[in-house]
């Protein structure tokens, strides 16, 4: 038997927590490739360090490709309850500049820049007596890092998991889940499938899922917490059968990483150009050091926005403080943050920003 090169020393003391702060790179150690465009990743630190997260949290990749800078989400399929290696589950986009490079270029042995864990999304914060989990495709994955956590820490949650695919041959994990289904008593799993691959031997459901077959599925859905991940179109058809059948949104909860198919955000973040300016707000002066463009941003927007409505392109992907794209150096001024996990605090420590989640609170120069 041969031992991975990343296995840790079982019988001492814990390794010491993992840190984006001091360990800015993860080496993969292995590729898997899930179904025909869906592939996984485990990535494992140079030293012996534990991965402490939540269920449900992402981390953030930072790539150089083709000498570009890219950011991108990922939330981590993998579960805490086994804290030596991590992984993300990576469904190829057409045209998707991130998923297809990583499917194409990623291999055993290669380092990838990471920041995180980050995100709110997760079971764990908020218990309840009985949950449903609804995934759509690759949005599987932080509802199954919280099962495998609720599998591995033998729980007897009552959970129902709802996974809806094309076709039966891009359903994810179905092994697994089954698996774990026959060692929690109270774990149920449906797989709703569009259409039908042609040889396949899939008996499940067939079609969309709408309230009918949720009411089929879980009877009792309108007392369950409701956790969904999935593309945004999907997601809206779960709240919007959800909301027909009176369901209570304060039990609701979901996640979405589609970085591949957002729209710049300079083109969707911007309010309108129209709207009224309350009386009292302060305008500050944003300053862009290298082009010596400058405009002007209130205390209640941000500076994302304001660089938005004035014209100004700055380089962003999430506007949330996620992913890190717009990670700016600020040479003076001060800015009120509120990120999501995408600047590491020793960067925001020597003068690096986001303008995505940053409102002003002085004037501001910024080192672009």
């Amino acid at each position: 038997m041969t031992l991975p090169a990343h296995a840790p020393n079982f019988a001492a003391l814990p390794a010491a927590p993992w840190s984006s702060d001091h360990d800015e790179t993860l080496r993969c150690v292995q590729v898997r490739q899930e179904t025909h465009d869906v592939k996984t990743f485990v990535l494992a630190a140079a030293q012996p360090r534990s991965f402490r997260y939540l269920p449900g949290q992402f981390i953030t990749l930072e790539l150089d490709i083709a000498g570009t800078k890219v950011n991108r989400c990922y939330t981590l399929s993998s579960s805490p309850t086994r804290p030596d290696v991590v992984s993300i589950t990576v469904k190829r986009v057409p045209g998707g500049l991130v998923s297809n490079w990583l499917h194409d270029n990623v291999q055993v042995g290669m380092s990838l820049g990471v920041m995180g864990p980050s995100g709110v999304f997760t079971c764990f914060e908020k218990p309840a007596k009985r949950y449903l989990f609804v995934s759509g495709g690759s949005g599987v994955t932080p509802l199954m890092s919280m099962t495998r956590a609720l599998h591995d820490l033998a729980s007897d949650a009552d959970v129902v998991f709802v996974h809806c695919a094309r076709t039966p041959a891009d359903v994810l994990f179905a092994e697994e889940l089954t698996l774990m289904a026959r060692n929690m008593p109270k774990l149920r799993l449906a797989i709703v499938c569009e259409n039908h691959t042609p040889g396949s031997s899939y008996a499940g459901h067939l079609g969309r899922l709408d309230g009918a077959r949720l009411a089929h599925i879980a009877p009792d859905f309108m007392q369950r917490a409701v956790y969904t991940c999935g593309p945004a179109p999907f997601m809206g058809a779960v709240r919007t059968l959800l909301g027909a059948a009176g369901f209570d949104m304060q039990q609701y909860a979901e996640e979405s990483f589609a970085f591949e198919t957002l729209q710049a955000p300079t083109e969707q973040a911007s309010p309108p150009a129209t709207e009224p300016v309350a009386s009292g707000v302060r305008s500050y002066t944003v300053q862009l050091q290298k082009t010596q463009q400058s405009f002007s941003c209130r205390e209640n927007q941000t500076i994302l926005q304001a660089a938005s409505e004035a014209g100004v392109r700055l380089p962003s992907s999430c506007s949330s403080g996620a992913c890190g794209t717009c990670k700016t150096q600020k040479l003076a001024g001060t800015v009120d943050m509120k990120h999501a996990g995408g600047i590491r605090q020793r960067e925001v420590d020597q003068g690096w920003m986001l303008p995505c989640c940053s409102t002003p609170s002085s004037d501001v120069t910024l080192d672009r």
